[in-house]
């Protein structure tokens, strides 16, 4: 008993110290010998130190326990997740295993702080861009999209548009999403459950009889729930939700590679946000630059497309323009 209680408190103060560290993930990598704990922060591993092999395993297997995963299963992978509120902050923890090639289990997990939505202002690094952004929230109807790799900020962008568009503009606002990432308290959130029969096409169609004003939706990743979407944005709803695709222009294709025409864009679509993020050395902190197709260029860029030529977005309105200038200017 002594001994649980021991693995009990090395779990919970390696948890506080990546949520003191302001860490994104915890890793527990086994090596011959012995586990290194990384933490991950602004997309960058840091190594924190080393646990003993006994040691190690039991945190996994304490960590396990509390995601309600198969302990004795060490061969196979798992997911899952926890709750836990840590200096009147809850979190969640999604818990990710992958045996290794020592025979023993590699541990990720993801630090996800609850009811988190930050202003849009914060976030931005330009704060102007923050009005632009919400603006296009203002629409009754049609489709907006975000755009960007992975750990660019999609979904805290998401978060504070559909929590702007909740507490400012008082709209009823429904959630899809696969998980839901940041519980939030005054939002109806729907978690997408393909054993349960809740895949994004199944749940969006029911939510269009719940009379939602906004749909958010964590991803557009297949031709089915591209075309519901678009659907709901025809039809008299604000649909907000990310692309996979390197920028705004680029995102144009991915829509008709999922088989929207063109015109049916033309139609529908709002607006298109790319995103990436850059680190602010002198606030140890990272902030969104953001590259917006809206508005005439929007238009332009549907008509060039339409007419079989590719779009040029203006060069200093691109993200890439954008980091070039910042760095000049910081150098």
């Amino acid at each position: 008993m002594e001994h649980e209680t021991i693995i009990a408190t090395q779990s919970e103060q390696l948890i506080l110290k990546a949520c003191h560290f302001g860490a994104s993930d915890i890793h527990l990598v086994p090596t011959k010998e012995q586990y290194s704990i990384l933490l991950r922060k602004f997309g960058k591993l840091i190594e924190m130190g080393t646990l003993p092999d006994e040691m190690g395993m039991r945190v996994i297997s304490y960590l396990k326990y509390l995601s309600s995963l198969d302990i004795s299963e060490k061969r196979k992978p798992q997911s899952g997740a926890f709750q836990k509120e840590i200096e009147h902050n809850m979190y969640a923890f999604r818990i990710s295993t992958l045996p290794s090639i020592y025979a023993k289990e590699s541990v990720v997990v993801r630090i996800l702080r609850q009811n988190a939505a930050y202003p849009l202002a914060s976030l931005c690094f330009h704060p102007q861009t923050a009005h632009v952004l919400t603006q296009l929230v203002h629409h009754r109807q049609g489709l907006l999209l975000i755009t960007g790799a992975t750990g660019s900020g999609k979904t805290t962008t998401l978060y504070s548009l559909i929590r702007y568009c909740r507490s400012t503009l008082s709209r009823h606002v429904i959630s899809l999403e696969d998980p839901v990432e940041s519980s939030q308290e005054d939002l109806l959130q729907i978690q997408v459950n393909e054993r349960a029969g809740v895949t994004y096409a199944a749940g969006l169609k029911a939510i269009l009889r719940h009379s939602p004003d906004v749909i958010m939706i964590g991803e557009i990743r297949d031709r089915e729930t591209a075309r519901i979407a678009l659907e709901a944005a025809l039809t008299g709803h604000l649909v907000i939700s990310t692309v996979h695709a390197k920028d705004t222009v680029n995102c144009l294709y991915r829509l008709m590679d999922l088989s929207l025409s063109i015109e049916e864009l033309r139609q529908a679509l709002v607006g298109i946000v790319a995103q990436t993020l850059i680190y602010v050395e002198q606030n140890d902190e990272r902030k969104a630059l953001f590259e917006i197709l809206s508005d005439t260029a929007l238009d332009e860029a549907i008509t060039v497309t339409k007419n079989g030529r590719v779009y040029e977005l203006a060069k200093e309105l691109t993200l890439e323009a954008q980091i070039l200038e910042i760095h000049r200017l910081h150098v």
